[in-house]
């Protein structure tokens, strides 16, 4: 401890020493919810118990039992693991106040990894450039696969979601003694952290968390019971019990794991696999995020989102799926996803050069997400939250990924330097750009306005590289015309 500058907080349950690194306080693995073991498995989360004395909070707690991403993308996504049963745990980064300051704006990022992988002790999502910059950062753990998203006819749905819940009460509750303002916060998140919060924005039980909210590559979606608790029967029959919470408690826990990695292996979330998924569940989630949010829900929370232009590279490339697709198969695809015949025919006439994966690939990246976040953005136009689209469309040179799924965040997060971040941007990835994404982000939950118009009939979007950033009205609306059939259900 001799050679550590000490940090103190105190919390509702009692008081935590962080550390000082380079001017900014950071606090690790701080537990907003009880260990979810033993008698609290598959239950909803419960406090805390307090402490006495002061509790180290100095490294990174547990991480929720998981695997890593299997090859090649394990190379591309680093995902370390920390032992421990205290998963429901949090981090937090902040700059020193004076006593009595005004408290500063707090961000709340919710890690995305298809709700089976990640954790908030992902390098890339190091706080310390928005502590910087004036915003109280917070990472968070939640529950995973089986544990926080399996449908048991003997638990409560949603229990990942929950956890979320119960972390932004933590919020709510002791983020004055770090710094930040309870009344100024604002969640983010990314892939499957922003389909975590399109669905907070759809349930009464957050209303009054957060002011504003961020989705980077996610778009809202929740699935009925019954289309939802497959994966779960598929994992109880390969362990040979019922597809209960009370059976699968009983079952060792790196055998539950295993299961659960064989059964959702395979695929990848944009042309389908086995998968955890919000459900509708009548309690927490009344009817499908998107339903509920174009709608009017959350119209007076104000929203940041968008897509990176080639999202569907990170798992069609490295497997080679650009380069094996047949035009039979595309053709196959498109009869299963029931792509209007002229939409396909927009796709190929821009992009005359495109092999049939990559034709796949761009259909896909708009149909599962920025059609859906473009409707979204059409129904809160007016509404008393503004709303700004944006695009990140910078290209890596690592294995030709181009603006791939999770390219931005290094660039959000500032955090281009980390080797981690490196194996996806490659080291020569331009800081003007991050400077300029992060800063966005930073105005974003400081003032409700990132530095573009809001959404209107003009349709603009920032678009984030190559090159300096700039705004674009309607890009690409010719293929989006194309979805009409799509963006007029619901």
């Amino acid at each position: 401890m001799s050679d550590i500058v000490e940090a103190m907080a105190r919390t509702v349950q009692g008081t935590v020493r962080g550390a000082v690194e380079r001017g900014v306080a950071v606090f690790r693995g701080i537990p907003y919810a009880a260990a979810p073991v033993g008698a609290r498995r598959f239950r909803a989360p419960e406090p805390p118990e307090p402490w006495e004395g002061v509790r180290d909070a100095l490294t990174f707690g547990p991480t929720a039992p998981k695997r890593p991403y299997a090859p090649p993308l394990d190379r591309l996504l680093p995902d370390p693991a920390v032992a421990g049963e205290e998963w429901l745990n949090l981090n937090v980064w902040t700059p020193s106040l004076p006593p009595g300051a005004e408290g500063l704006p707090v961000l709340v990022w919710i890690h995305g990894g298809s709700l089976v992988h990640g954790s908030s002790a992902v390098p890339v999502y190091d706080g310390a450039a928005f502590a910087r910059d004036g915003v109280v950062l917070v990472s968070v753990n939640y529950r995973l696969g089986v544990e926080g998203f399996g449908l048991f006819p003997d638990a409560p749905a949603n229990r990942g979601l929950l956890d979320q819940l119960a972390a932004l009460e933590w919020v709510r509750d002791n983020i004055a003694g770090f710094g930040g303002d309870p009344d100024r916060v604002t969640v983010a998140g990314e892939s499957a952290g922003a389909v975590s919060i399109a669905a907070l924005l759809a349930t009464d039980r957050a209303a009054g968390l957060f002011r504003r909210a961020v989705l980077q590559s996610g778009a809202p979606a929740a699935l009925t019971p019954e289309a939802a608790r497959g994966t779960t029967e598929l994992i109880a029959k390969r362990l040979g019990v019922p597809a209960t919470a009370a059976a699968l408690a009983a079952v060792d826990p790196e055998a539950l794991l295993t299961a659960q990695t064989e059964v959702t292996s395979g695929g990848n979330p944009l042309t389908g696999r086995n998968s955890f998924q919000l459900v509708v569940d009548g309690e927490l989630l009344i009817q499908d995020p998107a339903d509920a949010l174009r709608a009017g829900g959350a119209a007076g929370i104000d929203l940041l989102m968008g897509t990176n232009t080639e999202e569907y590279r990170l798992w069609f490339v490295p497997g080679g799926l650009t380069e094996r697709l047949s035009r039979l198969k595309l053709r196959l695809a498109l009869l299963k996803f029931k792509v209007p015949n002229a939409t396909a025919r927009t796709y190929r006439a821009n992009r005359p050069d495109a092999t049939p994966g990559e034709i796949l690939g761009a259909l896909a990246t708009d149909l599962l997400l920025r059609v859906p976040l473009n409707r979204l953005a059409d129904a809160r136009a007016g509404a008393p939250g503004s709303t700004y689209v944006y695009e990140f469309g910078w290209p890596s040179p690592v294995q030709r990924l181009g603006a791939c799924h999770a390219l931005e965040l290094g660039f959000v997060f500032d955090t281009l330097a980390h080797p981690d971040t490196v194996a996806l941007t490659g080291p020569d990835a331009p800081q003007e750009l991050a400077d300029a994404m992060h800063r966005a982000w930073v105005d974003f939950a400081t003032t409700g306005a990132p530095g573009w118009p809001s959404w209107d009939a003009d349709r603009p979007v920032r678009f984030f590289g190559p090159g300096a950033p700039a705004l674009v009205l309607a890009p690409r609306d010719d293929e989006l015309r194309g979805w009409e059939p799509y963006r007029r259900q619901g």
